[in-house]
């Protein structure tokens, strides 16, 4: 059997012809039936010829990106706290003492 010939078929196997619809609708072409009323409908949604105010866009977005910057901070400073606590936690239920520092400060001396 040479490279060139295709493989013998399955037994009960059927091969399928796939042809192009002749009514599909294309891509460039109108719409015609019932899609028609809602892309008329869209037409209410369509933006007017003011001009973008990019200024105020801008200022926008950098609040938007302050505020995700700083609910990031949070979250980071919740789960460190959380963190902690549970360590802290896990010392003292082993019945170990000393689990958390105490800081004093060192005496002063003259």
């Amino acid at each position: 059997m040479s490279s060139h010939e295709p493989p013998a078929p399955e037994p009960g196997a059927r091969i399928l012809n796939f042809r192009r619809r002749t009514g599909a609708p294309t891509a460039g072409g109108p719409i015609k039936g019932p899609d028609r009323e809602t892309t008329d409908d869209l037409a209410k949604y369509s933006r007017d010829d003011t001009p973008d105010d990019y200024r105020h866009r801008m200022t926008v977005n950098a609040i938007a990106f302050a505020f995700v910057v700083l609910l990031g901070l949070a979250g980071y400073w919740l789960a460190d706290t959380m963190a902690t606590m549970r360590k802290n936690q896990d010392c003292v239920l082993t019945g170990r003492r000393g689990c958390t520092p105490i800081e004093v400060p060192a005496p002063d001396r003259y």
